[in-house]
């Protein structure tokens, strides 16, 4: 019997988290195996076919059934069908919010045999912090005068001392760990209060880090640096919102949205930590067959490192990388590999291994 057990709560979700679940699952027993731990997985049929059945994204207990496990390994959600204010606030924010997952880590570098899409793209090598379960994306608004010519829409963006200076704390201690630069995503010279805010907050974190140089940039410039000189970021800490634009606009730079994952974190470890791809559902290729996997075993393996098992986990990315190496690759990619396929050569090599 293994030494070591983690208890795994595993939600494919919709779309292609159907596929590239199990596709991630083979890899993870196998690297499980190798070096003597096990993986305790519970599968949760939740998503937007519970929704069509019952109402509701996940049971009324959902949170409460996620609360016993070490770690949640999801896919993703959103079905056409139904909107997106049901979907993704019926299952994943709850999660991130009711379990304080206030780091949410986006790790984007270029991958071997994944030409990046702009000119200096070959050497990304960045990690944007986000801050998870505030910022911009609270619940605090509101409709007024709904169906009138008088209808107006009002929201709340939130911030609190406690919430930037953990997220920028995380960024400025990783950034130790790294080339010691945090830039930070602001917009305070157009937002007159949350954004000079964050920057005061960010500021004073810093200076605890007398190592770490801050560099502060307008979320304009940001962006636009990120296409002229994406290999010059280390680590980059944002709002909510920010950090989700600039993650998306990062892993495109470095050659596909397909392969970027992400770590919903409660580094506390009060409570469980969630481990996503960044791809979401994409509903226009679901159930054929062409979905990248390489985003849902990245995000494996950052499961992995997190629950301890850092070999475990290293050997995940080796093999991955190994594969697209020798030129295997799903199609987004520029491969002809399906999904399957792709898995199955990444299972191959732990094979070899022994």
């Amino acid at each position: 019997m293994s030494s070591r057990r983690h208890s795994i709560a595993v939600i494919a979700g919709d779309g292609i988290g159907q596929e590239v679940v199990p596709a991630a699952l083979q890899t993870l027993r196998l690297v499980a195996e190798r070096h003597d731990f096990a993986l305790d997985e519970r599968e949760y049929d939740w998503g937007s076919d519970h929704y069509r059945a019952h109402g509701r994204m996940m049971p009324v207990d959902g949170i409460e059934q996620l609360a016993r496990h070490d770690a949640i390994f999801f896919g993703a959600v959103g079905a056409p069908d139904i909107p997106d204010v049901e979907t993704l606030w019926g299952l994943l924010i709850p999660m991130r919010r009711e379990f304080d997952q206030y780091i949410n880590l986006r790790p984007v570098r270029t991958l071997p045999g994944i030409p990046a899409r702009v000119v200096g793209g070959d050497d990304i090598d960045l990690v944007i912090v986000r801050e998870n379960v505030e910022g911009e994306y609270s619940s605090v608004g509101g409709r007024l005068y709904p169906g009138t010519p008088y209808a107006a829409a009002v929201q709340e963006a939130f911030f609190s001392h406690r919430g930037v200076t953990r997220a920028a704390e995380y960024a400025a201690t990783l950034a130790e760990s790294r080339r010691r630069r945090v830039t930070s995503a602001t917009k305070s010279n157009g937002i007159i209060h949350t954004m000079p805010f964050w920057d005061e907050v960010v500021a004073e974190v810093m200076q605890r880090h007398p190592d770490v140089t801050l560099e502060k940039v307008l979320i304009d410039a940001l962006a636009a640096k990120l296409v002229l000189a994406p290999a010059s970021f280390d680590v980059i800490v944002a709002s909510n919102l920010f950090g989700d634009i600039l993650s998306d606009l990062a892993g495109a730079l470095a050659g596909s949205i397909g392969v970027a994952p992400s770590a919903n974190l409660n580094p506390e470890r009060r409570h469980p930590s969630m481990f996503e791809p960044v791809h979401g559902s994409a509903p226009d290729i679901a159930g054929q067959g062409l979905a990248d996997p390489i985003g849902q075993l990245w995000a494996g393996a950052m499961m992995l490192e997190h629950l301890g098992e850092q070999a475990a986990a290293d050997e995940v990315v080796a093999a991955f990388e190994g594969c697209l190496r020798d030129g295997i690759a799903t199609p987004d990619i520029g491969g002809t590999a399906s999904t399957t396929e792709f898995a199955d050569a990444v299972a191959a090599r732990f094979g070899e291994l022994g």
